[in-house]
């Protein structure tokens, strides 16, 4: 019996192993994002009740952190997780303190196909939008060939970050 058919599947499969490259730290994505500010406070994730009603994921629980300035809330930043086509992608949305993004960083990505969605000009599409925008894939947001579904999905997660602004934060600004 021949089993040489294994062989290069087997090597195959290991060229499309997922590996993690990490872009950038939760303190370097606040620094970049609100330069100078010093002062990050935890904000508490969402219970489930209030997940569940902007569509986020069971067991969904993002880090979020208030930007401040003494008494006033400069913005959020809000990092978060998305599946890409089958590994997490880890991304950092910064919003003003009226829940329009500032910035959007990928700081893990661990897919082995699709990382062009670090390109500054594509994540630059996010800046300005905010909960009342649109910001549907394929028209306000471009898809990259190849990255197809690491794009959907951190359209949605932005999306479904807006709408946290919008049921929660924006009653702490």
């Amino acid at each position: 019996m021949q089993v040489r058919w294994l062989i290069p599947l087997g090597a195959a499969a290991a060229s499309q192993a997922a590996f993690a490259t990490q872009y950038l730290s939760v303190q370097q994505a606040q620094q970049q994002a609100f330069a100078g500010t010093g002062e990050f406070r935890v904000v508490p994730a969402p219970d489930a009740a209030v997940a569940a009603a902007i569509g986020a994921p069971a067991g969904w629980s993002p880090q979020i952190f208030a930007a401040r300035a003494g008494d006033k809330t400069l913005g959020w930043l809000i990092v978060d997780q998305v599946i890409g086509k089958s590994e997490a992608i880890t991304y950092a949305l910064a919003l003003d303190a009226a829940g329009a993004v500032i910035s959007l960083e990928v700081l893990e990505y661990r897919e082995s196909h699709g990382g062009e969605v670090r390109m500054p000009a594509w994540r630059r599409q996010f800046v300005g939008k905010t909960a009342s925008d649109a910001a549907a894939l394929g028209r306000e947001i471009k898809i990259i060939s190849g990255a197809t579904l690491s794009c959907r999905h951190l359209t949605e997660g932005v999306q479904r970050l807006l709408r946290l602004y919008q049921t929660v934060l924006k009653a702490q600004a």
